[in-house]
């Protein structure tokens, strides 16, 4: 609670405090407990060498010792959030006591209110309770600091350490030591295991990796190991050979079965039935051959009859007749083999539904790592149609509403026929010549166009039966690895096409719904479809055929529709092919959908920083301009880099160039917004340090202060450089920023040197420096962000990035658009690493008949001085047309100089351009403000008239004085109009 608050005070700080804590203080408050001294029960019956203490205690021991000369305390809690051990200096242990946090002191919210050990077992995380978030006023000098301790098995929390520590001895570092420790509690509580879990953890994992042959005991179903190992599998051959045991126990018909396998081996399963009083099995077991045919070594697998005979199983005709008994029977099989290991037994229906439902989460797995892989919508429905195909269907067509595609957001409410679709994704495991063959010659032909493997090869010396059998299960599990007779949409169902649904067919039901929905298509209802594209259904033939529609939905709108057939009737969809269609869709939705806004967030950046940025540089006399913006990622495109080129008075040019941290619609923003005030101080005429620094001071000041959150700009850098084509010298100040580059008409390419100053918002460390430099007519100034220089997500190599380019710009030629192009051309052929901004300055001199220049005392006599030079030069430069306007001008600001500028000399200049400038400077600070003059009054009205007849006028300031300029844009087209006096004294009347 803040200083001052009364200790009865009930309210709660809530400005001062997290929302967790927030809830917590709440919670106490209404149990009642007292805050200057809460009564908690004690435990005494606590087990002073249980598992947790013993795994505890040296861990805890060591953490004291690393922490020795400071006064912290450690407690152990156990999961009821008991103290159970503490640790630590006899004075804090001594202060542990007198607020009753002893052995077997119970600190849950219940009893003490908020506590670290308490938000970590209600939170199940490391918690960090500092200071007035305590809600005892005896803690609140403490920072409390805790992290649960779990049990490796499971992740069961068995407890929690607590790290207390004086408020202003707290570093974040304690924290992360503490977690080590927790984890190391955690190894020690698995060494601390008792020899049966040990032992049955050991036995776990042993029965993975178990082989040999087998007993089965068929009345209590476990397996017992005898002789000698099995062949070493790897856990993919493990799990195939399961999933086809499983497949030969649901089959009705079949009986063997050979699955290649690395290195040219091949296990053979055979499958027999096997009863055992009401009960109808079949038993799998598994040999194994090499190329040449041989075997292993010979061993028969037994079975225990209910009257304790060992029988052999499946192991030869001989063996097989004795093994004849009322309860075990076992089927002889011509070739047997001489060496086998039984795999699997199990009853036939539900193997059935065991290989079905390890289908369906083998393909929800397979969903689950590739579908959303990239953030392209067509790239998703692709990723879903192959994973569907052919385990879940024999063909998949995936449509999305127009909207969605567009990046818009999707219809609201139900879809209806009138909503427009594009068709997305197409693809069939169906041959797309000879339709109208019979199914056993289309199984044929598929399998005959596929680029088979070597198990393949060795599937079709087998009966034929065995040979499509296998072929199918090959292909079931081999997802994807069809090439040339898997269709992608392109030649069928007019993929990049607009499809559409009338209203009461499967789809539209499907669409209007938004819930999956079973029905069968026939093919002969599709008549009306367009003769010049082949309808997708088509490939499966004529007859009816089994549809599945699931909705794409997210987020509540219908995004689309996935479209799952199977071919005939003979395998229809059932109620949790529904289920699996729904999450399958649904997850693809999601990936659609964060697509969608993905694009639509990208599409507001790319707008947002387009017109951030300029859309076109300013043409000057005096400066050529090129510049290059270059994302670092293209498909993103947005960044924090800018440039900008802004004219000064003086036919001066400001050049400037930021980098904003980040990427993104922030970043965009925060570039706009840093752009904005460069714009407006560049406007009032600062030095190049003076501006770098009100631009610190505006990313200091955090838009909100209590937040406590930096602004988004603190580390943006920013490079401004001032150029006058009278002086030729430029004048640069950086804040962060790598240094711009100098080309010389001569031809040498170096880096300039200026003081380095800190990024913005970081500005306290030091003050900004401005260094000048000359710039030779024809030189040529680069600016750029260090997105330039990077080679990696780091710096990498800076000097050599530095050297390429000004190895680029000494050998680049006369135009500045080739000169970017090169310059970009040193960056990695995969693109920059980083946005890049780049400004080209190419900088002219003034022509000195251009410039005229006078210096006057400080005396009224000379405003007639003044205005015949003007006059003069007017005539020579063939402006006689502002004679007028120039002369009253010069007469006005001439004045105010020699009778508010100082003792000092009052100088004169007139610059011609394509406009003609006259600047008039003095000694004084004193900025000139623009009034308006009573009729009565005297003065007050020249900088009004210097306002009425020139285009713009201003001030800037220097060292030592300043300059007031106002210019002017000749007309010669068009005769100078005659004054209005009446109009122009009425401009000076008193309002009203």
């Amino acid at each position: 609670m803040p200083p001052g608050s009364d200790d009865g005070d009930r309210a709660l700080p809530i400005a001062d405090l997290r929302p967790e804590i927030v809830a917590s203080w709440q919670r106490s408050l209404s149990l009642g407990i007292d805050r200057e001294g809460a009564a908690l029960p004690i435990e005494r019956d606590l087990d002073p060498d249980s598992r947790l203490i013993r795994a505890a205690t040296p861990v805890l021991d060591r953490l004291c010792e690393r922490f020795s000369g400071i006064s912290v305390t450690v407690a152990l809690a156990d999961s009821r959030a008991n103290i159970v051990g503490r640790w630590g200096d006899p004075v804090g242990l001594r202060l542990m006591d007198a607020a009753s946090l002893v052995p077997g002191a119970n600190v849950d919210e219940r009893f003490m209110g908020t506590s670290s050990v308490s938000m970590v077992l209600s939170t199940r995380a490391p918690f960090v309770v500092v200071g007035h978030e305590h809600f005892l006023h005896g803690l609140k000098e403490l920072t409390c600091m805790a992290a649960p301790v779990r049990d490796p098995v499971g992740g069961t929390v068995r407890g929690a350490v607590n790290l207390a520590v004086p408020r202003a001895l707290a570093v974040p570092g304690m924290a992360l030591v503490l977690q080590d420790a927790t984890e190391r509690i955690g190894e020690r509580l698995l060494e601390l295991s008792t020899a049966r879990e040990r032992e049955l953890m050991r036995s776990f994992q042993q029965a993975r990796e178990r082989g040999g042959h087998a007993e089965l005991d068929l009345g209590s179903g476990e397996l017992s190991r005898l002789g000698g190992p099995a062949p070493r599998l790897a856990s993919q051959e493990r799990l195939t050979l399961l999933e086809r045991a499983v497949e030969l126990i649901s089959s009705t018909g079949e009986t063997f079965a050979e699955v290649p396998l690395a290195g040219s081996r091949v296990a053979v399963l055979r499958r027999r039935e096997v009863h055992h009083g009401d009960a109808e099995g079949a038993a799998v077991e598994v040999s194994f051959e090499d190329a040449a045919r041989g075997t292993g070594r010979p061993g028969p697998a037994t079975v225990s009859a209910p009257d304790g005979r060992h029988v052999p199983l499946l192991n030869g005709p001989t063996e097989a007749a004795e093994a004849s008994t009322p309860d075990a029977t076992a089927e002889p099989h011509a070739a047997a083999p001489t060496d086998a290991w039984l795999l699997l037994v199990g009853e036939p229906g539900v193997g059935r539904l065991a290989a079905e439902a390890r289908g369906r989460l083998s393909l929800l797995n397979e969903a689950g790592g590739r579908l959303g892989t990239t953030l392209d919508m067509w790239r998703t429905a692709e990723e879903l149609a192959e994973i569907a195909v052919p385990r879940f269907a024999d063909l998949v067509v995936v449509d999305l509403v127009e909207s969605v595609l567009a990046g818009e957001e999707p219809p609201h409410g139900r879809v209806g026929p009138d909503v427009a679709l594009r068709r997305v994704a197409a693809r069939t495991n169906v041959a797309r010549t000879d339709e109208a063959r019979t199914d056993e010659l289309r199984t044929d032909e598929a399998r005959t166009d596929e680029a088979r493997t070597d198990e393949a090869r060795t599937d079709e010396a087998r009966t034929d039966e065995a040979r499509t059998d296998e072929a199918r299960t090959d292909e079931a599990r081999t997802v994807g690895a069809r090439t040339d007779e898997d269709s992608h949409g392109t030649h069928f169902g007019g993929v990049n096409e607009p499809v559409g649904y009338p209203a009461g067919t499967p789809q539209a039901r499907c669409l209007d719904s938004a819930q999956p929905v079973m029905d069968s298509v026939l093919t002969a209802a599709l008549a009306g479809h367009p003769a010049d594209r082949v309808h997708p259904v088509d490939l499966l033939g004529e007859g009816v055929h089994s549809y599945l529609g699931a909705p794409l939905s997210a987020r509540g709108s219908v995004l689309g529709l996935a479209g799952f057939y199977r071919r005939g009737r003979t395998r229809p969809y059932e109620e949790d092919d529904l289920t699996l269609a729904g999450e399958l869709a649904a997850r693809a939705a999601i990936s659609v959908d964060n697509t969608r806004r993905y694009y639509r967030e990208h599409h507001a950046s790319l707008t947002l920083q387009r017109s951030l940025l300029p859309h076109v540089l300013p043409q000057l006399s005096t400066v050529d301009l090129a510049s290059r913006y270059l994302p670092a990622d293209a498909g993103a495109g947005v960044g924090g880099d800018w440039f900008d080129a802004i004219p000064l008075s003086g036919m001066r040019v400001a050049l400037v160039v930021g980098d904003v941290p980040g990427i993104g619609l922030q970043a965009a923003a925060t570039m706009g917004r840093l752009r904005t005030a460069v714009r407006t101080l560049a406007g009032l005429d600062l030095l190049p340090e003076e501006v770098l620094a009100h631009l610190d001071d505006l990313v200091s000041r955090t838009p909100d202060e209590a937040a406590g959150e930096d602004d988004p700009a603190t580390g943006a850098t920013c490079l401004y450089a001032i150029y006058d084509p009278v002086s030729c010298r430029c004048t640069a100040a950086r804040a962060g920023h790598p240094p711009p580059a100098l080309l010389t008409p001569g031809g040498e390419a170096r880096l300039i040197d200026l003081p380095a100053g800190p990024p913005l918002g970081l500005g306290g460390i030091q003050p900004y420096e401005s260094a000048a430099f000359d710039l030779p007519a024809d030189s040529l100034l680069t600016m750029y962000t260090d997105g330039l220089l990077k080679e990696s997500r780091g710096y990498g190599d800076t000097d050599a990035r530095t050297g390429r380019l000004l190895a680029s710009l000494g050998l680049a030629g006369p135009e500045l658009e080739d000169i970017c192009d090169r310059v970009t051309d040193t960056l990695p052929p995969s693109g920059p690493h980083d946005d890049v901004a780049l400004l080209l300055a190419r900088v002219h001199a003034l022509p000195e008949d251009r410039v005229a220049s006078w210096e006057f005392p400080s005396d009224s006599s000379v405003v007639a001085r003044a205005r015949e030079l003007t006059r003069a030069q007017l005539a020579a430069w063939d402006m006689s047309e502002l004679d007028f306007n120039t002369g009253l001008v010069v007469s006005e600001l001439v004045t105010n100089a020699v009778r508010y500028g100082g003792s000092g000399p009052v100088g004169l200049r007139l610059l011609r351009d394509d406009s003609l400038i006259c600047e008039v400077s003095d000694r004084s600070n004193t900025s000139p403000r623009i009034r308006r003059a009573a009729t009565t009054e005297e003065g007050g009205r020249g900088l009004f008239l210097v306002a009425q007849f020139t285009k713009s006028w201003g001030a800037r300031f220097m060292p030592q004085g300043k300059t007031v300029w106002a210019e002017q844009i000749p007309q010669p087209e068009q005769p100078a109009s005659e004054t209005d006096e009446e109009a122009l004294l009425a401009m000076f009347d008193d309002p009203g």
